[in-house]
């Protein structure tokens, strides 16, 4: 019997994290995330892996384990419930944030969510599993320890191995280093930050820094982050409280997830200092915090509109001082540094994870890594969650611990590792097959209908524009009684473009006498002469490319 792992997801990429796990005729599924798109992706919304395995094997799928409530971890939930309708499970925050999401789909009422805990135990099909607490930039972070009859698998979710977080809530390490003594066949470790030298920054430096700031500040204080980042909330609240200053929270987003965390405990905010956002101004400007959205440059997020001058009720003051809490994500700086242009112009100070350590990032360091690997002491070791980089790196890493070349199982998505007894011991392989994976693109309510080819016509469009030809031919003399008229959009503006639309009108007249009124096919013909010679009008002329769109009917 073979233990088989899949990964459809997050092997290659940041994001759309999500993993199979298979012993005979049972699957496991270990979280489903989403992916922001990327710059070619022009209107996407966003991306999840292909469901085609799961579709495939969905009488075998016992259940869902997601390890914690990011997006890249929870956010191809909905599309992947639509395939398989099986238990959920999840620790409370994980869960609760969940539910909101799927009642904003419908999903909800139809969906069994089951609460675990660290420490908790359960037998899934052929799997016992247990959860082990880890420390990330979100709360309520497991690790999970697979138990198959081929042996222990560890997956450690996203972590970071913290020995002083403000929120006393550290990576279970002496769990981990059990499972090592007892024996692990495979560990399954977090990459993302296997470039980074050293130990992660503790959340303590990040608090002083904060405070420090926050002090010696004579205006408001506008903080942005990640609305998952309910730690560093808690601290915010914290320092804003010990200096005398109410807290404000703006953002659709900020405000659940607090109200959530609040709600079982993951925040306390002191009776009176929270105030609503009709309350503004009702306090001198050196008496409040407003924690809001917007990190990451997202256009329609509270932080956005308050730099152009769009929010309703916050308008940018000369002593304010707005600080990003957060990582600029790869992708984002342009977004992000409009903003802050944006808000320098409207009198703000604006402080960044470049001029100040107001950031810590939840995945672990270099070194962190290397003591989860000692800690589990694994006869195989598998990279996970990162660019193919970072898989690499992390493969070099585990080398450097001792653990052999060949018992390192670098994958990418839809490669199969496979466990099977050889012997009286359990051997894991490479398998050649693999399963199909890909990027689904979901646009508005479209799931999978846009693919390669609009992106590239998309494309097309945002840098050449179109042309669009209207013109009605006499059905029987053949004579034009309509047209030509061109239409432009997004190629040139026709008041300052001299005779080019002109001309091109002569030279789709030229084709239409060309062509006699007794051809075969004579309008599918005309079209087809009249998107080739204004290609190559539009070439010759001006050294531009639109897309030709001919509109031609007979009456």
């Amino acid at each position: 019997m073979q233990l088989k792992i899949i990964p459809l997801g997050g092997l290659g990429e940041i994001g759309l994290n999500m993993t199979v796990f298979e012993y005979d005729e049972s699957v496991l599924i270990v979280d489903a995330g989403l992916m922001f798109p990327e710059a070619y992706m022009l209107g996407v919304d966003y991306v999840i892996p292909d469901m085609a395995y799961i579709r495939q094997n969905r009488q075998k799928v016992s259940g869902i384990v997601l390890t914690h409530a990011h997006e890249d971890h929870i956010g191809a939930l909905p599309y992947l419930l639509r395939e398989v309708n099986v238990p959920i499970f999840g620790t409370a925050f994980t869960l609760a944030i969940v539910s909101n999401k799927l009642e904003e789909h419908g999903l909800l009422d139809n969906t069994v969510l089951n609460t675990i805990r660290p420490g908790q135990k359960m037998t899934l099909d052929s799997f016992e599993l247990e959860f082990i607490r880890v420390s990330h930039s979100i709360v309520d972070g497991i690790g999970i320890a697979l138990q198959t009859p081929l042996g222990a698998i560890i997956h450690t979710g996203d972590f970071k191995i913290n020995p002083a977080p403000v929120d006393g809530v550290k990576t279970d390490v002496s769990r981990f280093a059990w499972y090592g003594q007892k024996g692990v066949l495979a560990l399954l470790s977090d990459s993302t930050n296997v470039e980074k030298e050293g130990y992660t920054i503790s959340d303590q430096k990040v608090g002083a820094a904060l405070n420090k700031i926050i002090l010696e500040s004579h205006g408001r204080i506008i903080i942005a982050l990640f609305a998952s980042a309910i730690t560093r909330i808690q601290q915010i609240i914290d320092i804003a409280y010990a200096s005398g200053r109410k807290v404000l929270f703006n953002g659709r987003s900020i405000e659940t997830n607090v109200a959530i965390a609040m709600e079982l405990g993951f925040i306390h905010v002191p009776e009176g200092m929270e105030i609503d956002i009709r309350q503004i101004n009702d306090f001198p400007d050196d008496k409040i915090v407003i924690i809001t959205t917007g990190s990451q440059g997202e256009p329609m997020a509270a932080l956005a509109r308050m730099s152009t001058g769009f929010h309703k009720q916050i308008k940018i003051r000369k002593n304010d001082t707005v600080i990003l809490s957060s990582k600029f994500i790869p992708g984002n700086e342009k977004a992000i540094a409009r903003i802050i242009n944006n808000l320098y112009r409207r009198g703000a100070d604006v402080i960044y994870e470049k001029i100040s350590a107001i950031h810590v990032s939840g995945h672990a360091f270099r070194e962190e890594l290397k003591l989860m690997i000692n800690l589990t002491d694994p006869k195989y070791f598998i990279p996970i969650h990162g660019e193919y980089r970072h898989l690499v790196l992390h493969s070099r890493l585990a080398m450097e611990t001792g653990i052999p070349e060949d018992h390192i199982l670098q994958i990418e998505n839809g490669q199969m590792i496979c466990f099977e007894a050889d012997g009286g011991e359990t051997v894991g392989r490479i398998d050649n097959n693999r399963v199909d994976t890909a990027r689904v693109l979901i646009d508005g309510k479209g799931v999978g209908d846009v693919g390669r080819s609009i992106l590239k016509e998309r494309r097309h469009l945002s840098e050449d524009g179109l042309v669009a030809v209207n013109m009605a031919i006499d059905e029987e003399t053949g004579y034009i009684i309509f047209g030509p008229k061109i239409d432009s959009r997004g190629f040139v503006f026709a008041g300052e473009t001299g005779h080019l639309l002109e001309d091109a009108k002569c030279v789709i007249l030229e084709i239409v006498e060309e062509i006699g009124a007794d051809t075969p096919d004579r309008i599918s013909l005309i079209r087809l002469k009249v998107q080739k010679a204004l290609r190559q009008y539009f070439k010759f002329t001006i050294r531009r490319y639109p897309i030709i769109l001919p509109f031609i009917i007979e009456v």
